[in-house]
């Protein structure tokens, strides 16, 4: 059952680090395109959330102590991560087909700004998760 953990551990991490790293780069570097970025970094989400969820069963289960409770504000936060990279890259990524000079600037614009706020957001998920083997 070890090896379970081993697997479940680094696919959480690796993933977890992919998303993270793209999200900060891109939030300081707005000239990458992040539309070339956007798909890769919610499969890693969703890896990130799948691996959790099985974490969460494994080494906490319905116990829910102070831990628990730090380990919960960072899971909020990297939902409205996801949610945010849904709604302010995902979504205008679309629109960039066709779009002339000036709609793709404001949408390039928006997109560099969901980069940012999802950033952040992580951050306070790293934060959460290294606080909660303190508390």
């Amino acid at each position: 059952m070890q090896y379970v953990y081993i697997v479940v551990i680094g696919l959480h991490v690796m993933a977890g680090v992919f998303w993270a790293g793209t999200t900060v780069t891109l939030a300081r570097d707005p000239e990458i395109k992040a539309e070339r970025f956007i798909r890769p970094q919610l499969g890693a989400a969703g890896m990130v959330f799948l691996t959790g969820a099985l974490l969460w069963y494994f080494f906490h289960g319905a116990y829910f102590g102070s831990m628990e409770m730090v380990l919960a504000l960072g899971i909020l936060a990297a939902f409205a991560a996801a949610g945010v990279l849904g709604a302010m890259v995902r979504a205008p990524s679309r629109q960039l087909a066709g779009a002339n000079a000036e709609i793709e600037t404001r949408l390039r614009a928006r997109m560099a700004m969901g980069e940012r706020i999802a950033a952040w957001l992580l951050v306070v998920t790293v934060l959460c998760m290294a606080i909660a083997r303190m508390v």
